[in-house]
């Protein structure tokens, strides 16, 4: 048996890390899923992480996204602890070097949700400050607006 593929295997993975992470997507947009449709958004949400680990270009960035996402899968579950694991992983990948002021906002926007889901009030209303104050370094107006109209789905 050979390794040999009919296909370029680094556009394979990186085709497949951004179709799960939309099909993922879509299921979090359905209120009005089942337990079979929740299993299905969380391998989802995993299949498109571990083929962006796959594809030779994978950056922080990537990790980033996946990871919020991830988090945003399990808080919509109410797996709070995983949720937790998930955005503080996306948080320490977003303070790195050469991060965007969106991909720590939305580290931020996890970790207030995952809070939000354990019931953790305090650690909600500190979050969500600390999303904030990334708010006002982003100069992208669509996005700022974006996170903060996500910030505000946060109870």
């Amino acid at each position: 048996m050979t390794n040999q593929h009919a296909f370029d295997l680094d556009t394979a993975h990186r085709f497949f890390a951004v179709e799960c992470f939309n099909k993922a997507w879509d299921l979090l947009d359905n209120p009005a899923c089942t337990q079979d449709k929740d299993e299905e958004m969380l391998r989802l949400g995993f299949a498109s992480y571990w083929h962006w680990t796959q594809h030779p270009d994978c950056e922080p960035g990537n990790l980033s996204i996946s990871y919020w996402q991830l988090s945003r899968i399990y808080a919509v579950l109410g797996q709070a602890e995983n949720a937790r694991r998930y955005g503080e992983r996306c948080l320490e990948v977003s303070q790195g070097e050469g991060m965007l002021p969106f991909q720590l906002g939305y580290a931020y926007e996890a970790l207030a949700r995952a809070e939000s889901v354990a019931g953790n009030a305090s650690k909600v209303k500190e979050y969500l400050a600390s999303a904030r104050q990334v708010v006002e370094r982003m100069t992208d107006e669509e996005t700022r607006n974006q996170l903060l109209a996500d910030l505000e789905t946060i109870q």
